[in-house]
């Protein structure tokens, strides 16, 4: 089985956005592609579904590739398109259906640090790079 799901690396004064789950993971904005949806579209609904904070996207900065046993116990292979994204607007409000129990914006090595997935420690890295580029920093 395939799946494909879009996220984003917000950015917010330098801060990046990050996502809390009940069991204690720390994950970054992500979610499943809808009916007749690009990755981009994804990647901005689902960053306000579950963050309530709306943002554009800056860049695309990779994907991610990985395999996962879903309920059923079947084979799931799943890619994660990721965006760098800027803060426009919004309130931070996790979205408790989706289990997740906090959100904030932290300072990036903090990201680095508590994030689960590797595969979501380079996309920070990554975003970083391209933000202080974009920032001249």
């Amino acid at each position: 089985m395939r799946e494909h799901s879009a996220g984003g690396v917000v950015i917010n004064d330098g801060k990046v956005l990050i996502l809390k789950k009940y069991y204690g993971d720390w994950v970054l904005p992500k979610g499943k592609m809808e009916n007749n949806e690009t990755t981009d579209i994804t990647a901005v609904r689902e960053v306000e579904e579950e963050t309530g904070i709306k943002a554009e996207i800056i860049q695309k900065i990779g994907y991610a590739r990985y395999h996962y046993l879903n309920q059923e116990n079947e084979d799931v292979s799943k890619r994660v398109d990721y965006y760098l994204m800027m803060q426009t607007g919004g309130k931070l409000i996790p979205q408790k259906e989706e289990g997740f129990s906090f959100a904030d914006f932290v300072e990036y090595k903090t990201a680095i640090d508590i994030l689960r997935h590797d595969s979501e420690k380079k996309m920070v890295i990554n975003a970083i790079k391209i933000y202080r580029k974009i920032r001249g920093k």
